[in-house]
């Protein structure tokens, strides 16, 4: 970790609500913004790495323990299979894999890297970190690492902690990671989300950027508390240890309130995507490719739809992941690289939502992303 250079220090009182050098605005609580071209050096995510298991399961296998079929799911969700971890396989198995395929794809080595922040939904435990093992796994002993808590949107505000430590001189390379095994949280007799997650991971390398036609160029973050009770892990923390009464009531499993966690994602997503591009002076037709969280396929278009933006220039792979919470993102800007959807100057709008509620918004330019072939 680099210490903060000569010269910079923390905006004084008077500077609060406008922006500073580390490009951060602040508006009134309701969402934060880095700003462009206030982001000091630029900060690019340069390279991406992402590891699905080998386990598939099918609709068709789901119908066989739930009362659901392939159409019921497909239709209503637009999934059609997810990758399913191993017994013993956790969320820094997968996230280590993706970490290292990042690193070979940006020809570095962990000693290369300066901090490693990890999102997840499903950690391998409440302590220590998952960034932990994943440090010790990919060799990046002696490397500040750090897990990050925002459930779905968890990639989305890693990328802006990570950007701010580059924008702020703290550190030159940061892996971000999101790392997920939701199916050790699920409750496979409850068909409202037995149906809708898989487990992956997708790990990015952030550092600072060379041109004007790469970078990121902001981010809107923002939270509301009073939908926290729609979708939750209640019992296993300190506000309900784990007892014989939380485990007789499933309450150590997975629960959403579907309904109002839809019409949250479908105003959230067009509300923040609609605010980042025009704090930064872009329009909707600006944007080459819509890379949303992979929640439901309904989410998506209904947003898309809202705001604009052509099928064609929506990016999804729900279809054969199902939700992978953090990972989501990551899996779908590998896709998108690979396809030739991501490089020369191209804007990308990607945009996250998840329990808090939380939700938050990153627009970036890529000239290339580099990936693991």
């Amino acid at each position: 970790m680099r210490s903060l250079p000569a010269g910079r220090s923390s905006p004084s009182p008077s500077q609060k609500g406008k922006n500073d050098r580390r490009g951060f605005h602040h508006l009134s609580g309701r969402g934060v913004f880095l700003s462009k071209p206030l982001i000091f050096p630029p900060v690019k995510i340069s390279a991406v790495g992402t590891y699905v298991p080998e386990r598939v399961m099918t609709n068709d296998e789901l119908s066989l323990s739930l009362d659901t079929s392939d159409e019921w799911i497909s239709s209503r969700s637009g999934i059609r299979e997810r990758h399913i971890a191993e017994n013993g396989q956790a969320a820094s198995d997968m996230g280590a894999i993706a970490a290292r395929r990042a690193l070979a794809a940006a020809e570095a080595s962990p000693g290369d890297i300066d901090l490693i922040i990890v999102a997840s939904l499903s950690p391998d435990m409440i302590f220590p970190p998952t960034a932990s093992f994943i440090s010790g796994a990919i060799g990046a002993n002696g490397t500040p690492a750090f897990d990050l808590s925002a459930a779905c949107t968890g990639f989305i505000y890693a990328l802006a902690a990570g950007s701010s430590f580059i924008a702020s001189g703290q550190a030159e390379r940061v892996l971000v990671v999101g790392a997920e095994a939701v199916s050790k949280m699920i409750d496979w007799a409850d068909r409202s989300t037995a149906v809708l997650f898989g487990d992956g991971a997708g790990a990015v390398l952030l550092e600072p950027a060379s041109g004007e036609g790469e970078g990121i160029i902001g981010f809107d973050l923002g939270n509301d508390p009073e939908g926290a009770d729609l979708l939750d892990l209640p019992a296993g923390g300190s506000r309900l240890p784990a007892s014989r009464e939380t485990i007789e009531n499933r309450l150590h499993f997975l629960k959403m309130n579907g309904r109002e966690v839809f019409k949250f994602a479908t105003r959230i997503i067009v509300s923040s995507a609609r605010k980042v591009l025009a704090e930064h002076g872009l329009r909707v037709e600006d944007v080459d490719l819509f890379v949303p969280h992979q929640a439901n396929i309904r989410i998506i278009d209904t947003a898309a739809r809202k705001l604009g933006i052509p099928p064609e220039r929506v990016f999804s792979n729900l279809e054969r992941y199902g939700n992978t919470s953090c990972a989501s993102i990551p899996l779908c800007l590998d896709e998108a690289a690979a396809a030739g959807r991501l490089g020369g100057g191209s804007l990308a709008l990607m945009v996250g939502f998840g329990a808090g509620l939380s939700w938050g918004s990153c627009l970036a330019r890529f000239d290339e992303l580099k990936r693991a072939t």
